[in-house]
């Protein structure tokens, strides 16, 4: 066995040893300051990430199933009150509630004065609850339907073709998507929720909060 000696003396094949040992230590030191790097655009990049659903999702929000990953939203546009069309992309830049509702639906019926009170709360910059009646429902009927029950402060969009509730794979109402400050869908609860429950309060609290868009 050869010791090794000063540097000037080693033999050239400890030397290799030493470089191989070198080039191993410098890849795994980049592979962890990638991941590092990764992870840490990755939170800018997905305010969900950021903001950390997880510790929100209690009581009757744990329905609010969070995605793995963000998923983008469909370029399908629905009808205005005002007979014109837009997208849900039109709402970048805040955190939107989404509520895909109909009239005939009772629990839908049951959760609008909630949702009212949700926009009147939190509703701003940061936030905001969009109303979207999917199906048979004529602008005329939503319009009496909120009209009947005072509600002002929620859009009367509708999707009278169901394009956009069937591009959003939307099988039951009532659905709400929570959708990020970058337009992608990151959670989403199928059917009933009591959205003045204290739960939901400090949910759509954190979002209203919720600077990490900027």
């Amino acid at each position: 066995m050869i010791a090794s000696g000063p540097a000037a003396k080693r033999p050239p094949h400890i030397w290799f040893e030493v470089l191989v040992m070198a080039c191993l230590s410098e890849g795994q030191m980049l592979k962890r300051l990638a991941w590092i790097l990764y992870t840490g655009l990755a939170a800018f990049a997905n305010p969900a990430a950021a903001l950390d659903l997880a510790p929100l999702l209690t009581g009757d929000m744990a329905k609010l199933v969070a995605h793995s990953a963000p998923k983008p939203l469909p370029e399908v546009p629905f009808q205005t009150a005002d007979g014109t069309s837009a997208l849900l992309s039109d709402y970048q830049g805040k955190w939107v509630l989404l509520n895909l509702w109909a009239t005939w639906c009772a629990p839908c019926r049951a959760e609008m004065p909630m949702l009212s009170a949700l926009q009147t709360t939190y509703g701003g910059e940061t936030f905001e609850v969009i109303t979207i009646a999917t199906g048979r429902d004529s602008p005329a009927k939503v319009a009496r339907f909120m009209d009947s029950i005072a509600v002002t402060n929620l859009p009367r969009h509708t999707d009278p073709n169901q394009k956009l509730a069937r591009s959003l794979g939307i099988l039951g109402l009532p659905v709400v998507l929570l959708i990020a400050p970058d337009g992608s869908e990151v959670a989403r609860l199928t059917g009933p929720a009591k959205w003045d429950a204290p739960e939901a309060l400090a949910l759509v609290d954190a979002l209203a909060r919720d600077t990490t868009q900027n």
